[in-house]
């Protein structure tokens, strides 16, 4: 097994490990695990599925990420765990009453929080920091908190310190902004024709705001006033736009590579992402022969990824609530204002 782990999150048809993934995962070490509606059945089939892959590459701390943001966008929605709230129900509840929707969004994610970190998952890939237009691709819809920057910072700042207090990897997304994308990058090359004035005063805002986050997922977006033909995902241009003009630096991963905004095999996608910038490719399907493929096209993580993993999850903290009281409490604040 290579000591240094692959720059490349993996991962599974099944909610199983099978003992020909444990071997090509000893033997090629990718950084971590993405888990989806398929792996996850209830909470002790998770917890082994989690520790066997960490086994395999021989990393207590190997991180395993899923999609967890509340609303349609909510992996763990199987009868054991709670279901939470769309973060577009939450920005109408703060546009009720300010303060109300802020207390009820931090303990709705710390409540989330809580309930990952004790199935052994490091994140949940949220907040969702898009603005949302009425023109906007219903990809976003309702896990958008709305179209102003600051409210969505504010709300934003709620969801990131709320998951870092329970031990929860926060995640922005989609850096540099989805929410003028007219299409679904998951099928098709969405292209943002905005100057780069008016992204900077809007669609970068929020993740500016946060950009004390300690991970941001890229989007698969094309912004044409920086780079005309690559999405930011794949874009050495955009990758420095986010580094340098925006002033993030922490850990970048890219959104799933599978997403047909992305051209060519899976291997020159990962080799795609790497070379633009990203620190690490997401491949979150993951059939053993597409595992293999991936981490043969992958390379190590960088020693600056290192140390950004590393600065994220130093801020990590112990906080831990009951998981339905929090959630029981969250509903309660809803009714207070009527909201439905």
């Amino acid at each position: 097994m290579a000591s240094t782990p692959l720059a490349l999150f993996v991962g599974l048809p099944h909610p199983t490990l099978s003992d020909d993934e444990f071997a090509l995962f000893r033997e090629t070490n990718p950084l971590g695990l993405f888990v989806g509606r398929r792996n996850l059945r209830e909470p002790g089939q998770v917890k082994i599925l989690i520790e066997r892959f960490r086994e395999a590459v021989g990393r207590e701390d190997a991180p395993v990420f899923t999609d967890q943001e509340g609303g349609r966008v909510q992996h763990l929605d199987a009868g054991p765990w709670p279901l939470f709230r769309s973060f577009g129900q939450f920005a109408e509840l703060a546009r009720h009453d300010l303060d109300l929707g802020r207390k009820a969004l931090r303990l709705s994610s710390q409540a989330m929080g809580t309930m990952m970190t004790e199935l052994g998952l490091t994140s949940g890939c949220s907040p969702v920091l898009d603005l949302v237009f009425e023109t906007t691709s219903s990809v976003i819809g309702a896990r958008s908190f709305g179209s102003d920057p600051d409210f969505i910072a504010a709300l934003g700042r709620e969801v990131v310190d709320g998951l870092l207090e329970t031990g929860n990897m926060p995640v922005m997304k989609h850096i540099p902004g989805h929410g003028r994308a007219t299409r679904d990058s998951h099928k098709e090359r969405p292209v943002v024709d905005a100057s780069r004035e008016t992204l900077e005063a809007t669609d970068f805002k929020p993740f500016v705001a946060l950009k004390d986050t300690p991970w941001a997922m890229v989007a698969h977006v094309v912004y044409s006033a920086y780079d005309s033909e690559l999405p930011a995902s794949i874009s050495p241009t955009m990758h420095d736009v986010i580094r340098k003009d925006m002033g993030y630096e922490g850990v970048l991963v890219s959104d799933c590579i599978f997403m047909e905004s992305l051209r060519g095999t899976l291997p020159e996608r990962v080799k795609q992402v790497l070379d633009a910038g990203s620190d690490i490719a997401l491949h979150s399907h993951g059939d053993l022969a597409e595992s293999e493929a991936a981490a043969k096209a992958a390379r190590p993580l960088t020693e600056a990824a290192q140390k950004r993993i590393a600065a994220g999850q130093s801020r990590i903290g112990k906080l831990k609530v009951d998981v339905r009281a929090a959630h029981a409490e969250v509903e309660e604040m809803f009714k207070s204002v009527l909201v439905a």
